[in-house]
């Protein structure tokens, strides 16, 4: 998909930096681009009511919450693929950050946060598999992450 056409690189210059800190002043922004605090916020509006600009929110640490298991979990499902009954089921879970449709044998990939082995295998058997529908389940439990981020890389602002 290529990049909106309405997106100048003075936008995109103003995603890198609200990516990078979403508390970044309005005046520091202003500055870092070259324009009047006022044309910022403009531009961030914008940006804000197309869509582009979906939100805001702080990153937390899962460990410090007591949910240091990572786990992805394939879902196999019955469900036709155009109802989304049992997506929408898995959505529900707090402990579910993401649901995925996929290709392939399986259905769904989700992650997953959980406190220990034993709180992601009670996820597993009283919330999943409980759903009516879900045929079967693959875990994956991650043991290091490498990286993981929120970034999304902005076209033509690579390495700058």
């Amino acid at each position: 998909m290529a990049v909106d056409k309405t997106v100048d690189p003075t936008d995109l210059q103003i995603l890198e930096l609200l990516q990078a800190n979403a508390r970044e002043t309005q005046v520091d922004i202003a500055r870092s681009v070259g324009l009047a605090p006022s044309a910022v916020l403009e531009r961030i509006r914008k940006l804000e009511s197309r869509g582009i600009v979906s939100g805001y929110g702080a990153h937390l640490n899962p460990r410090a919450l007591g949910l240091g298991m990572l786990a992805f979990v394939a879902v196999r499902t019955d469900e036709v693929a155009s109802d989304n009954r049992i997506a929408n089921a898995l959505a529900q879970s707090p402990d579910v950050l993401e649901v995925h449709h996929i290709a392939g044998e399986d259905c769904y990939l989700i992650k997953v946060r959980a406190r220990d082995a034993e709180h992601l295998g009670h996820l597993l058997r009283t919330r999943f598999g409980r759903i009516p529908g879900v045929r079967s389940t693959h875990t994956t439990i991650v043991l290091e992450t490498v990286k993981e981020t929120f970034k999304l890389p902005i076209p033509g602002r690579e390495g700058v």
